[in-house]
């Protein structure tokens, strides 16, 4: 089993085993516009991606934990990047004279496409209101656990 890291890592460039990271959805953005990825701890290490394992410890205080650190981290370096003009600049010199000088990239959804909602329309007027029972409810619980009736650590000592 993974163990946390107990100190924080400087910033460094990519590697090969960073640049494949987790799924996201900013592939067109980062096509765009510079962008940076921060990273942060807010689930266990070497669990299995998108898995019961790997949602239900994202669930736990302590992912929860590492997540509001993870936000207090992006909030101030946003803060940093709006007050810091000469880093902007330098963003854009990077993205437009290195990381897309030779390659361009071409979406591969066309501005005027919709979503095929069509597609899965019976699925989801059977399902959405079963699903519906498991949005949280913050105005009712104080987590997400607590709604669902699970009490952590579930492990006795």
């Amino acid at each position: 089993m993974g163990r946390l890291k107990e100190k924080v890592e400087g910033l460094k460039p990519p590697t090969p085993e960073t640049e494949q990271g987790g799924s996201d959805d900013v592939g067109d953005i980062s096509w765009v516009v510079p962008m940076v990825y921060l990273r942060y701890p807010a689930n266990i290490p070497h669990t299995p991606g998108h898995s019961w394992a790997d949602a239900v410890a994202m669930a736990t205080p302590l992912a929860h934990k590492g997540s509001t650190a993870g936000a207090k981290v992006q909030a101030l370096t946003a803060l940093d990047l709006m007050l810091s003009p000469d880093t902007i600049r330098d963003a854009w010199t990077y993205y437009k004279d290195v990381q897309t000088k030779e390659m361009k990239y071409t979406p591969l959804i066309a501005a005027d496409d919709q979503p095929a909602i069509e597609m899965n329309k019976e699925k989801m007027e059977k399902f959405r209101p079963e699903m519906r029972k498991y949005y949280y409810d913050s105005s009712k619980y104080k987590t997400y656990l607590e709604q669902l009736g699970i009490q952590y650590p579930t492990v006795k000592k």
